[in-house]
């Protein structure tokens, strides 16, 4: 499993970015896929997460009607649609892979991560 995000940027706040995170093992259908939020001077929390088939997501209340989380296996790649986006919102995000069955908002749950982007809302 090796995770790489991409996507990430500087926006207005109320604007729209999408980030993407692809695996390149053979693997990708297997597990539960997690996006993570990791601010200055904060500790890393869960955004959003989805299961295997794409049928079941999760969501921190925070980003709940604003950020999507979707999946394409086929193209072993999970995405994060962010609309309506707050300053608050700025920060390094991460997907990781759960190799559990169910969806998990748990970081310590999570065997692999990718290696970030940064993501800068302006206000």
């Amino acid at each position: 499993v090796q995770l790489v995000e991409s996507g990430g940027g500087l926006v207005q706040a109320g604007g729209s970015l999408s980030l993407s995170c692809v695996d390149s093992g053979r693997t990708f259908e297997n597990y539960c896929m997690g996006w993570f939020r990791q601010a200055p001077g904060k500790e890393r929390e869960f955004v959003a997460a989805i299961d295997w088939s794409g049928g079941d997501a999760s969501y921190a209340d925070a980003v709940k009607g604003r950020f999507t989380i979707i999946r394409e296996n086929p193209k072993k790649t999970v995405y994060l649609q962010m609309n309506n986006l707050k300053p608050e919102d700025t920060a390094v995000y991460y997907c990781a892979a759960d190799f559990g069955v169910l969806v998990s908002v748990t970081l310590s749950d999570y065997d692999y991560w990718g290696q970030g982007t940064q993501v800068t809302v302006s206000s």
